[in-house]
C-alpha cells in the first residue's frame, strides 16, 4: 500500500477563511475542492500546474484552478489553490486560495452582487464598471 501524504497549513487560519469564504460562494468550487480534488492531492495524484520545483529541497509547488464563473474569473480573478509538496516527508503544505482580497472581504462581511457577480465592499464602483464593461463587449 502507498503511504497517503498529510495536509499542513501555511496559515491555517487564512487559508480556512478563505475555504469557507469559496464555500459561501461558490458551491461548486468547494464540492470539487473537497470531495474530488484533496482525496486525489493526497493520495498522491498531484493536480493543477507545477509552478516550481527545488531539487535540493525535494520540493514542488503547484496551483490547482477551481471551476470559476467566466465573469467572476475576468473581473476578480480565477480561484486557485496554491500547494507545495515535501516529496520526501509525505507532507502537502496548503499555503494560499487566491484572490485573497475578495475572499478574505466575503469572509469579513456579507458581499453584495451585481448582474450574478460579487462586488467588494471596497471597490464596488471598479467592479460594477468591470462588469458593464465586459457585458457591453459580449453584445
Amino acid at each position: 500500500m502507498e503511504k497517503s501524504y498529510i495536509f499542513e497549513y501555511l496559515d491555517e487560519n487564512d487559508f480556512r477563511k478563505r475555504e469557507r469564504s469559496v464555500r459561501k460562494y461558490n458551491m461548486l468550487a468547494y464540492k470539487k475542492l473537497t470531495f474530488e480534488y484533496y482525496p486525489k492531492i493526497r493520495s498522491g495524484c498531484f493536480l493543477g500546474e507545477k509552478v516550481a520545483e527545488d531539487k535540493k529541497a525535494k520540493t514542488e509547488s503547484y496551483e490547482l484552478k477551481l471551476p470559476t464563473d467566466e465573469l467572476f474569473a475576468k473581473v476578480h480573478g480565477e480561484i486557485r489553490v496554491h500547494y507545495t509538496v515535501y516529496l520526501e516527508k509525505h507532507v502537502i503544505l496548503l499555503t494560499n486560495i487566491t484572490p485573497e482580497g475578495i475572499l478574505d472581504e466575503g469572509h469579513r462581511a456579507e458581499l453584495s452582487t451585481y448582474k450574478g457577480v460579487m462586488i467588494s465592499k471596497s471597490n464596488p464602483e471598479k467592479d460594477m464598471f468591470k462588469i458593464n464593461l465586459l457585458n457591453m463587449l459580449n453584445k
